[in-house]
């Protein structure tokens, strides 16, 4: 992870040694710890909020999952049921079709 940090802002070695150096000689060495306590206190509360706010989302959101599904669900079985009777019509047309054509070619042949 620090690596992609480094990466990011473009920092080799010797740039990060000097910014160590320079936090050691701000902080002191007897508070760097409490500083880094800190740093990770901060980081693990920002993380806890993110997971209960994406927590929120998904519960506020799954109801609003299955009615869409729901609608999905229903459409689909209209579409299923326009799509059986156009396919019957086009039987029956078909089949009147042909029906007409016999007695036509049967007077044109006697």
């Amino acid at each position: 992870m620090f690596n992609s940090v480094f990466l990011f802002l473009n920092l080799g070695g010797g740039e990060v040694f000097i910014i160590v150096l320079v936090i050691i000689l701000l902080f002191g060495s007897d508070k760097l710890p409490g500083l880094a306590k800190g740093i990770g206190k901060g980081i693990r509360e920002i993380n806890d909020a993110k997971s209960q706010i994406q927590n929120e989302i998904q519960k506020s959101t799954s109801g609003l999952k299955e009615e869409i599904e729901k609608h999905t669900s229903d459409m689909q079985s209209e579409i299923n049921k326009a799509s059986n009777t156009i396919q019957r019509q086009a039987n029956n047309f078909s089949k009147a079709i042909t029906e007409e054509s016999k007695p036509a070619s049967d007077n044109t042949g006697a």
